[in-house]
């Protein structure tokens, strides 16, 4: 079970990606699955510059609510960027390196979280198969 303090960071990270337009969001709870982290946010974005712009719409809304990255990896030029927040890890990818990758499937135990959850209307969320 997420704990109030990561459902809380995973809640600011999916409103903050929604607000850049971000879309097919998919939060996954994965506390009994792994020890590096609690939970997964995954989301698309349109474009290698809109992936750059959700990342920053992120961080800064982590940060006003006193979290920062412990690391981030890429930059959006490359069509995907990890922020790991310890408990929380944020995947953005355009559509094309999500469809490559697809964690949804190698999470595919991993429980979802739903938009309810996350104080967000589902019209952003993606089914999982």
């Amino acid at each position: 079970m997420l704990t109030a303090e990561s459902l809380e960071a995973m809640r600011v990270a999916a409103q903050a990606a929604v607000d850049k337009k971000a879309f097919q969001l998919v939060g996954l709870e994965v506390t009994e699955l792994t020890s590096y982290a609690d939970a997964l946010l995954l989301c698309s974005a349109a474009s290698e510059r809109q992936v750059a712009a959700v990342v920053d719409g992120v961080v800064g809304s982590l940060k006003a609510a006193g979290r920062r990255p412990m690391h981030v990896e890429g930059d959006g030029r490359g069509g995907w960027v990890l922020m790991d927040y310890g408990d929380l890890i944020v995947h953005i990818f355009t559509e094309e390196k999500r469809g490559y990758y697809a964690l949804e499937g190698l999470w595919g135990d991993a429980p979802s979280v739903s938009p309810a959850e996350l104080g967000l209307a589902d019209d952003g969320f993606a089914e999982r198969s």
